[in-house]
Order: structure tokens, then sequence, then C-alpha cells
């Protein structure tokens, strides 16, 4: 049986991106746990059904797991925050997950460099 076509297209990236943006602010603004620190929100995966979202968090400074712990504290009073900002009818679950994309990136930038250089001087 064909899929029925949602009536809004990309709606679920519509929302992720909207979820994304107030929670920078929520976490920046009015969240105080001393836990969380400068945090990054990267990305947001909403599930089809808008029951849960998975949040992609990266860190300035500060212990990953610390603020890891902070966040999944702090999920309850953020989705309600968010619950008063979206106007949808499902408000998602939040999961945290820290993001190591960035590092990942540095390291790799690191490595090509290192490898630049050690060509450069055998030619």
């Amino acid at each position: 049986m064909p899929r029925k076509a949602s009536s809004t297209p990309n709606r679920g990236f519509r929302v992720a991106d909207q979820i994304q943006r107030d929670l920078a602010e929520l976490i920046a603004r009015e969240l105080k746990d001393p836990r969380v620190g400068m945090v990054t929100i990267n990305a947001v995966e909403v599930t089809p059904d808008y029951a849960h979202a998975k949040v992609f968090f990266s860190l300035l400074t500060g212990n990953p797991d610390e603020t890891l712990q902070g966040l999944n504290a702090a999920a309850g009073f953020l989705r309600n925050g968010l619950f008063k900002r979206l106007h949808i009818h499902t408000v998602p679950t939040l999961h945290f997950v820290f993001d190591r994309t960035t590092e990942r990136a540095a390291d790799m930038n690191a490595l090509i460099s290192k490898a630049v250089s050690s060509r450069s001087k055998e030619e």
C-alpha cells in the first residue's frame, strides 16, 4: 500500500530545525544547571510520529559525560519550555547524544596537514 503523502512537505525537517533553535535559546538563557556549560546544538532528528527527538550536541569546554547528565536531568524542563514555544500536538521526548564530529574533523585536518607537509619536504 503506498504511503499517504504528507500535507506539508518536509514538515519533520522544519519541526526539527525549530526544536534546534528553541533548545539552543532555552539552554543558553533559562537552564541554570552548572554541569551544562557552553553547549552547541548541532542537529536534531525527530521520529515521524514526533514522539522522540535525538539531540546532538557538542561542547566548547567541559566534560561531555557531566554535561550529558545535566542535559538528561533537565530534559523535562526543556521539553516543557518547547511545549510553550512550539505549536504542535506532540512535543517529543528529548534524548541527548554527544556529537564528536567536530573533534573528528579537527583530527582529520591535522592528519591531512601532516601528510601534505611531509610530502612537500620529500620533494
